[in-house]
């Protein structure tokens, strides 16, 4: 009976120094993740940063300087959820020209709802293949539901609720119109429970079974 209690004693800490280990090693894999991260962002801000100065790109007044706005977006794009491994983030870009810098500011953020939309498509698509390629769905179920997300782009940016403005510049042009440009971040999973409740309004509007399926054949 003592020697039970010993060796389990003796596995109860053999794991404890497993797990401070496997902890440990985590850590400084993150650090090294979250280095190179910053890194990039560095470099790449400090381009962009020079580029969009030389095109004559500015900020209103009170907002974040160009240079921050861009380190803030960047920094974002490259987070993932831990859990799903997916980004953490779906980004929309969106530009437009017009008179007025509200009414431009309004053309430019339908643009980008329109275009993260699109992103999301995307990242269900991408969902679709890793599940068929791991033999989770049957190629036929999942053309149907790739289809059915694909047409359904509309409902998607619809569904689309409160963005993060993460860029938002402007430029005078020559003409004395305002050219605006926005970049909206969007959590991923919400937004992909979005392109889901999308899908399955379509795969209900055609009768289809497949709507009661979706959330253990998509999984999430």
């Amino acid at each position: 009976m003592f020697m039970s209690l010993l060796m389990a004693g003796v596995v109860s800490a053999q794991n404890a120094d497993d797990y401070k280990a496997f902890i440990k090693e985590r850590k400084a894999v993150q650090k090294l993740v979250k280095q190179e991260r910053d890194e990039k962002v560095s470099k790449e801000v400090k381009k962009m940063a020079k580029k969009y100065a030389k095109e004559g790109w500015k900020v209103t007044v009170g907002s974040l300087p160009i240079a921050k706005q861009l380190e803030k977006s960047y920094t974002m794009q490259y987070e993932l959820d831990m859990n799903n491994n997916m980004p953490k983030y779906i980004k929309g870009n969106g530009k437009a020209i017009s008179s007025s810098y509200d009414a431009a500011k309004m053309h430019a953020m339908a643009d980008a709802k329109t275009e993260l939309a699109g992103n999301i498509q995307t990242e269900v698509a991408a969902i679709i293949e890793e599940r068929l390629a791991n033999q989770e769905l049957g190629k036929g179920e999942a053309v149907v539901i790739s289809n059915a997300v694909q047409v359904s782009k509309q409902v998607i940016a619809q569904s689309i609720g409160r963005v993060i403005t993460v860029v938002e510049c402007y430029r005078e042009l020559k003409n004395k119109n305002y050219e605006v440009m926005v970049m909206i971040m969007y959590n991923g999973e919400m937004a992909i429970q979005a392109a889901k409740k999308a899908a399955k309004e379509e795969l209900e509007k055609r009768g289809d079974e497949l709507s009661k399926e979706l959330d253990k054949l998509l999984g999430f």
